[in-house]
């Protein structure tokens, strides 16, 4: 009768217990549940140079590396300019090996013989014009006489020595001046041509980071403006997640704190998958679209924050989009 009497008595001990407990918990207030959202590092493409699109070479889901070809271009426009500027560099390179090289061994030697021609005429002129003078000096020729042969005499002179010029400049070449300045010339077309190069690289669309497609807002046959993007690339590497917290409980997401959450969309044996984030980044955000009370009588109004937190190893499977709970 007393054993009965015990157990009865423990048995209605455990139930208050358990009754106990039970209010307990009720009374609690419930565990704060974050709910952020997974973000990625996503790269709009656009074309520099305007044109119709060609050819797709990629599509949505497409894994990409640095430097993939996305799309192909078709510009009349850069093709016509990359074949003006082409010629007209070959123009300047023309014009500065003719100044490097100087005259050709033809011209050289056709002034040589000027030369040779007019020093001859020279001497001839210079023995008449002795003739003249010394016949002159016996009164046998006029002085009107004399005055010709010593100007034709002159004048053949200088013709001689102008010819020599003519004959060293052959030799010589251009003047250091003439040979910089087309050089410089060259050099200027060939920047030209450089940069309707770059402009014809341009016309094939190249992925500029690695990750993979997340859109394609082209199709093939359509024009293409300057600067509107194309393709969308997305680094599923560079991952954060995105959780909106009010100021009295920002300090559990401190920049450099670390925390645990789940995210629901990934589950390992059936359990949704755990994480480890930590902060990174912490701004209010804008009044207008975050400002509330939060106790209407006596308390104060509080600001909510954007925390950002990146995994400390990137989730794989993870994408921009799922949402990640943290308690």
């Amino acid at each position: 009768m007393q054993i009965k009497s015990v157990a009865v008595g423990a048995a209605a001990l455990a139930l208050v217990g358990f009754l106990g407990l039970g209010l307990w918990r009720a009374s609690q207030p419930a565990p704060d549940v974050f709910q952020g959202q997974m973000e990625a590092r996503e790269t709009d493409v656009a074309a520099k140079v305007p044109g119709r699109i060609a050819a797709l070479l990629v599509k949505e889901g497409d894994v990409v590396q640095v430097g993939t070809p996305l799309m192909r271009m078709d510009s009349p426009e850069v093709n016509a300019k990359l074949a003006q500027a082409t010629a007209a560099q070959e123009a300047a390179q023309a014009v500065a090996a003719k100044a490097q090289a100087g005259a050709r061994p033809q011209e050289v030697e056709m002034a040589r013989m000027n030369w040779q021609r007019a020093v001859a005429a020279a001497e001839l002129a210079q023995v008449s014009f002795q003739r003249v003078e010394n016949l002159a000096k016996e009164g046998l020729v006029p002085a009107q006489k004399r005055d010709e042969a010593e100007a034709n005499y002159k004048a053949s002179r200088d013709a001689a020595a102008a010819a020599k010029a003519q004959y060293d400049m052959a030799r010589t070449g251009a003047r250091a001046e003439d040979k910089a300045a087309a050089a410089a010339q060259a050099r200027q077309v060939r920047g030209v041509v450089a940069e309707v190069e770059a402009a014809k690289a341009e016309t094939e669309l190249r992925s500029p980071v690695a990750g993979e497609v997340a859109k394609v807002l082209a199709k093939a046959g359509e024009l293409s403006p300057q600067g509107v993007a194309l393709v969308s690339v997305v680094d599923l590497k560079d991952q954060w997640v995105v959780i909106n917290v009010r100021e009295d409980r920002l300090q559990r997401f401190a920049l450099g704190a670390e925390f645990d959450a789940t995210v629901p969309a990934l589950r390992d044996n059936g359990v949704p998958r755990v994480v480890r984030f930590k902060v990174f980044y912490s701004a209010a955000l804008p009044d207008f679209a975050t400002w509330r009370a939060t106790r209407g009588s006596q308390g104060f109004d509080a600001r909510t924050f954007e925390v950002r937190a990146r995994p400390l190893a990137p989730i794989a499977d993870a994408r921009p989009g799922m949402s990640v709970l943290v308690q």
